[in-house]
């Protein structure tokens, strides 16, 4: 079988479940394009969006903030992600993370 299966790439289509999006807190690191991209869907100046969205890692990275019960700041339960078409590239890339489909 080897590689064949996603030879014609991975198709995956959001159900707004929230898996991806809950459970225990994680960091969703961003870029500074990223970051831009997402300030201005907020309509919000950088600075203002890092202060009030995004919080700092231990290796001195910028990580989308989660509410206290582990979910992304984003999403809400019913409604899905806030800015789902302006999601960070790691969102993006959400179901093939390695803990995903190693599972």
């Amino acid at each position: 079988m080897g590689t064949d299966w996603y030879r014609g790439g991975l198709r995956f289509e959001c159900t707004q479940c929230g898996n991806c999006c809950t459970g225990t807190a994680g960091s969703v690191l961003v870029d500074d394009s990223e970051l831009a991209e997402l300030a201005r869907q907020r309509e919000l100046a950088i600075d203002e969006f890092r202060q009030v969205y995004t919080r700092p890692t231990p290796d001195g990275r910028v990580s989308l903030r989660e509410k206290s019960s582990g979910e992304c700041i984003f999403y809400t339960r019913g409604n899905g992600c806030g800015v789902y078409a302006h999601r960070p590239r790691q969102c993006r890339s959400c179901p093939s993370w390695r803990a995903v489909v190693e599972g």
